[in-house]
Order: C-alpha cells, then structure tokens, then sequence
C-alpha cells in the first residue's frame, strides 16, 4: 500500500485530465513549459526561458502524455522535430480559445532535488478566464488590454 509520502505527484493526472477537457470541448491544448537543459525543444523558439506548445491532436503526432514526460513530434517552421518535455517542467496547461486551464509551480526533478525532509506538494492554482469588460459587473476589476483571454491566478 502507498502512502502519502511516496504516492506520484498529480500533476501528469490533471495534466491529462485538462488535455482531454479541452479536446472533449473542441478547444485547443496548449503547455506552457520553463525550458532548462532536461527540456528537449526547439531553442530558436524560446523567449524568456519558456516556450508554449501546442499539443492539439493536429499539431502534435505520437503524442504520449506520461508521469514523467510529454512527448510527441511537432513541426516548427515546416521541419518535424522531436519535442521531450519532463512534465515537473510544465507551468500550465490550457485552452487556446479561453485560456481556462491551470498552472504549476516548477519543480526540481525528482532525481535531482537536493536532499531535504518531504514537504507535501503545493496545490496547483485554478486559472479562470479573463472577461470582457462588457461582461463584468460594477464591482469587478475590468482586464486591460481589451479582454482577449489571458491566464490570470485565482488563489
């Protein structure tokens, strides 16, 4: 039997589970992934240290969405490339067309944290649309930028 110390972390689980929502719901799935040297990506396409990926059945071919990694080959500029992705690297997951989805505190690869007693692994934040100005009522804080969908945090 598994306790809690030893139990897998849920992250691939919602991972999954976020991708098959927003297929289910004909969205597009797109990751957004902090990029280090475990990260096998196109470095061309890096801004920032980050890269978003579009993991939709259509750009994506072999996709395998694991505990461990997320892997597929994807076309960048025209050119098939091999895309490695540890999944503790993902800072969120998802749709396009709303930007409903959740994000992800990075962590530090199982193998390689340095030695330190078990914490328990944090929450991952619930991300709500931004809505259009239109839509919000008087006590709302009203987006700028015009209300196209953003990831926003909601603690």
């Amino acid at each position: 039997m598994m306790d809690a110390d030893n139990a897998q972390s849920t992250r691939p689980y919602l991972i999954r589970a976020l991708y098959e929502w927003c297929t289910d719901n004909g969205f597009t799935p797109f990751i957004a992934v902090q990029v280090d040297d475990s990260v096998r990506v196109p470095h061309e396409y890096v801004k920032d240290g980050e890269i978003v990926l579009n993991v939709s059945f259509d750009a994506t071919s072999a996709l395998q969405l694991g505990n461990e990694f997320i892997e597929f080959k994807g076309r960048f500029g025209g050119v098939a490339r091999d895309i490695m992705v540890p999944v503790h690297r993902v800072l969120a997951i998802y749709a396009r067309e709303n930007g409903q989805g959740m994000a992800f505190p990075v962590t530090a690869a199982p193998d390689t944290a340095a030695p330190q007693p078990p914490l328990p692994e944090p929450k991952p934040a619930v991300l709500a649309p931004v809505r259009n100005s239109e839509d919000a009522g008087p006590d709302t804080p009203r987006p700028s930028g015009g209300g196209r969908p953003a990831l926003t945090r909601v603690k």
